[in-house]
């Protein structure tokens, strides 16, 4: 296939009617995202704490996707997926079903009015980073040339930031 990649971070803390908990979630949004494109790796599933009024605990984890898209129509993808799933809008860092982010990709940085990649705050998000280096620890941040690994490494320094 060609194309290029995208690293992919997938979130849920509530559970589906059809496919039950969070982690059931995360493995089911692996197979739907393996429709936009061929997954190149799953990362295993992390149990995180919830940032903001999320209350309950996370099923984190990330994927590297391989696809002809483009990060807008990627990212158009994503969204129609989260609704598919049951997402509905709500407060920010709320509990939802599914969350998909584009992380990275392999085209390097993107900005529009609707997208930023790299996504602007996965420097400092343990959830994001610990399944990211699982599976691309050797990725390089193209704003600080910093390897996820690297990234991952400092973010345990820090306290977790919204």
């Amino acid at each position: 296939m060609t194309g290029t990649s995208y690293a992919i971070a997938i979130g849920s803390n509530r559970r589906h009617h059809r496919h039950g908990l969070p982690d059931c979630v995360i493995a089911a949004a692996v197979q739907a995202l393996a429709k936009l494109g061929e997954v190149q790796a799953v990362s295993r599933t992390h149990a995180t704490a919830a940032m903001g009024p999320a209350g309950r605990r996370f099923a984190n984890a990330a994927v590297l996707l391989r696809t002809d898209r483009a990060p807008p129509a990627l990212l158009q993808a994503l969204k129609a997926l989260e609704r598919q799933f049951g997402r509905r809008p709500g407060r920010r860092w709320g509990p939802r079903v599914l969350d998909l982010d584009i992380i990275l990709w392999s085209g390097g940085s993107w900005s529009s009015g609707e997208l930023t990649v790299p996504h602007p705050a996965f420097r400092e998000r343990s959830f994001v980073l610990g399944p990211l280096t699982e599976i691309a620890p050797g990725w390089r941040d193209p704003l600080t040339g910093r390897t996820v690994r690297q990234l991952a490494h400092a973010s345990e320094r820090r306290p977790v930031r919204a």
